[in-house]
């Protein structure tokens, strides 16, 4: 089984660049962030023409995730339990499913904005909520998985430049102790051990050439349950996604984020 996880960054905007997406890659299950659409415009007909199910969880213009999934998709739920608001809201940041026998969990993590901001103590307790999750579903009997753009660079390798992110989120110690929270609670990071050569980055800004400069950071993570991790045989980071593509090829710019894809042998 292939397993994928993309924050698209507008999925209305990049639906043509999806559907190349899955004919190339063909991933079985496909996590999805940043929809930046409500639930019922997502492009479902596009999508099921190409041979998935689809279950989305988005508010509008902002945040969203979806999974895809052409092995089955059931018992789909929609948000953590006790997740925590931000602004009075519970935003549309988790999904979770089972697909093919697994249960799959896709999640937008809060961004933080800066280390003052409320945003980077609600990034902290979501995590944390996700945490709980994680320990209460590694009980169940199917194997479990959570994918999605973490927005947390687990270690100083996976950003270009340890001192451009000094005072910064996504790097400060409550962050990497949270994901490490993760890891005390059962689930595998399972990537790096994955990958046969050095970790790539899967996110680069748009702004200052970040991408051919390849000034980027590692965010976008896939964590397993114990069982899982040893059925992992492959996983890259679909670099080429995240190029711009031949002139008039796609109507619409990459996201800022590459696809990263896990081959599973169960």
């Amino acid at each position: 089984m292939r397993v994928a996880t993309w924050n698209i960054n507008s999925v209305a905007v990049r639906t043509d660049r999806l559907l190349a997406w899955l004919g190339s890659a063909q991933p079985d299950v496909l996590c999805l962030q940043e929809l930046k659409v409500a639930t019922d415009e997502f492009p479902v007909d596009e999508v099921r023409a190409a041979g998935y199910d689809v279950a989305a969880h988005g508010a509008g213009r902002w945040n969203g995730v979806a999974i895809l999934s052409r092995v089955g998709l059931a018992d789909v739920v929609r948000d953590l339990p006790d997740q925590p608001t931000f602004g009075g809201a519970v935003e549309p940041r988790a999904i979770g499913a089972t697909c093919g026998g697994i249960r799959v969990w896709s999640v937008y993590v809060p961004n933080g904005r800066t280390l003052e901001d409320p945003h980077y103590a609600y990034k902290l307790a979501w995590l944390g909520a996700l945490r709980d999750h994680a320990r209460a579903e590694l009980t169940r009997p199917e194997p479990w998985l959570v994918l999605g753009d973490f927005n947390v660079a687990p270690t100083g390798a996976d950003v270009y430049d340890v001192e451009a992110f000094v005072g910064s989120t996504h790097v400060s110690d409550a962050e990497r102790a949270a994901l490490a929270a993760l890891e005390e609670a059962g689930l595998v990071e399972v990537v790096p051990r994955a990958l046969k050569y050095d970790l790539p980055y899967t996110f680069w800004d748009y702004r200052q050439l970040a991408f051919p400069k390849n000034r980027g950071m590692r965010i976008d993570l896939a964590y397993v349950s114990p069982a899982l991790a040893a059925a992992v045989t492959d996983a890259y980071v679909d670099r080429d996604a995240r190029k711009p593509g031949k002139k008039d090829a796609f109507a619409s710019p990459p996201s800022d984020h590459a696809p990263v894809v896990l081959d599973l042998s169960l």
